[in-house]
């Protein structure tokens, strides 16, 4: 499997998208990557934005990049809910900085913003949260994928494919 001894974080919160939280958990999973879930400690369990429960591992504060070769950020309301807490917030600039991939699709990148990762960054996102990114520095664009480094962004649901392509890619290297 391409992806055999990689270890992923896929970040949850309350109000979740059902599609951006599982369809890359277990597109990872078949490639072979183990996959935790980090919450940010508030729940043991969160509901996406259809009431879908998802239990966690671990919390952001418990884990180290160093042990993981890449985090996932799915969208829908739980990034505006996941800013909220600093130890999330933190875990995605760390992975940043030491040059990890980070993906982000939807409205994750209101994580990328409280992070401040995306000055002079190209990126994509939901379309409402453009002038967030754009605010932020970053140079938006309207694609289904964008590489930036290790920083990958789609915009929607419908873009999970060229995501996933583009994350599998990245953890292949």
């Amino acid at each position: 499997m391409q992806l055999n001894g990689k270890k992923i974080a896929v970040l949850v919160e309350t109000l979740y998208n059902e599609l951006e939280f599982w369809y890359p958990y277990y597109r990872l999973k078949e490639a072979g990557a183990k996959v935790t879930v980090v919450g940010s400690g508030s729940a043991k369990t969160y509901k996406s934005k259809i009431g879908m429960p998802v239990d966690v591992d671990t919390s952001a504060e418990k884990i180290k990049v160093s042990d993981f070769d890449g985090v996932v950020i799915p969208g829908g309301y739980a990034p505006d809910h996941m800013r909220r807490h600093p130890p999330m917030v933190g875990l995605v600039k760390a992975f940043a900085e030491a040059g990890k991939p980070v993906a982000a699709i939807c409205h994750a990148g209101w994580m990328l913003v409280s992070a401040d990762i995306v000055r002079g960054r190209q990126v994509t996102s939901y379309y409402s949260i453009k002038d967030d990114l754009v605010n932020a520095g970053g140079n938006w664009v309207d694609q289904d994928v964008v590489v930036d480094g290790p920083l990958i962004t789609s915009r929607t649901p419908d873009d999970l494919p060229a995501f996933m392509r583009a994350i599998i890619k990245a953890l292949e290297s």
